[in-house]
């Protein structure tokens, strides 16, 4: 399979309770009209950008929760607790807390959900 801009990130695996987010690009002019050198911006401590891909969420124990018998399991599975966030949303995050990556030419922020402080969902999308 080739890796085409439709299908580029359908390879990618997001771990645990992390979140991969697209940037969303700055503006840079100010509100009063000033023109903000490119790097300002990204000094931020607050971002925001759009989630691409999710993890699977908080893993726990089989046995966490569950009334099954513990000793009739030879394997242990592991479940999650799946995440708040979901594909699409609109993020603001820490960036403090977030890992810039570069991914075919473009930048992509691996972020756990707990840096996570808000998400704006459009139920029509």
């Amino acid at each position: 399979m080739r890796i085409s801009k439709e299908n580029k990130l359908e390879k990618i695996i997001i771990v645990g309770d992390r979140v991969l987010i697209k940037p969303k690009t700055a503006s840079e002019q100010t509100k009063s009209g000033l023109y903000l050198p490119p790097g300002v911006q990204a000094k931020e401590k607050v971002q925001e950008g759009y989630i691409m891909k999710v993890g699977p969420g908080y893993p726990v124990s089989a046995d966490f929760g569950f009334e099954e018998e513990a000793w009739g399991q030879e394997e242990e599975e592991v479940r999650y607790i799946p995440l708040q966030a979901k594909e699409g949303d609109l993020a603001i995050y820490l960036q403090r807390d977030a890992i810039e990556i570069n991914y075919l030419g473009e930048k992509y922020f691996i972020v756990p959900q707990s840096a996570v402080l808000m998400l704006v969902r459009e139920e029509d999308l």
